[in-house]
Parts: C-alpha cells; structure tokens; sequence
C-alpha cells in the first residue's frame, strides 16, 4: 500500500530552521508531484511548496525566499526546507502525492508533523 511518512519536525524557536522529510513507498515516486501543506488550528489546509516530476517547484506567495522543496528520487523523498521560522509558521505539515492523467487522479497523503515556533 502507499505509505508518506514525514519526519523532522519539533519545536525551533524563532529564526531558527528545520529541514522536513517525507518517504514514499507504494507509487512510481518520480512520476508525482510532491507538495508540502500545512494546517494550523483553527484554519484551513493550505500548500506551502509543491515540485513537479520535471522538478518544477512553485511556492506559496508569503514563504518564498523562506522555504525551499526539493526531491531525491533515487530515495523516494521529498524534503523542505524552513528557514528564518516565524511563530506563524507553527503548524501540522503534510506530504502530498499528487497523479494524474486525463481519467484518473491520485492523491496521497501523509500523518503530518507538528512544527512548532516559539521561544
């Protein structure tokens, strides 16, 4: 079956960095779009940085220059890296597999991990 399983996140504080990583068993890692969303209380599921099978990578408005995705497909996995961490940032973070083609679309997703921003 397919499995995300993220890792990395904890409690940074302030200006500090911390480097996600999601490993994906189960798909033809190199034939999906990877994403990095996240959710924080009380508000929605929103996307923080998404990268192509073509390594395309587009990220939301308020994290560039913060936040960088990258991919290893010889290991399946999927990394972003968080810099200049804001208190804002704290949330759940979620990986993303994202398929599709003109009849069928896939989408997977990870448990999530908690980053948490404070000092």
């Amino acid at each position: 079956q397919v499995q995300l399983v993220e890792s990395g996140g904890g409690l940074v504080q302030p200006g500090g960095s911390l480097r996600l990583s999601c490993a994906a068993s189960g798909i033809i890692f190199s034939t999906y779009a990877m994403g990095w969303y996240r959710q924080a209380p009380g508000k929605q599921r929103e996307l923080v940085a998404g990268i192509t099978s073509g390594m395309s990578t587009n990220y939301a408005d308020s994290l560039k220059g913060r936040f960088t995705i990258s991919r290893d497909n010889a290991k399946n996995t999927v990394y972003l890296q968080m810099n200049s961490l804001k208190p804002e940032d704290t949330a759940v973070y979620y990986c993303n597999a994202h398929w599709a083609s003109a009849w069928v679309t896939r989408d997977y997703w990870g448990q999530g991990t908690q980053v948490t921003v404070s000092s």
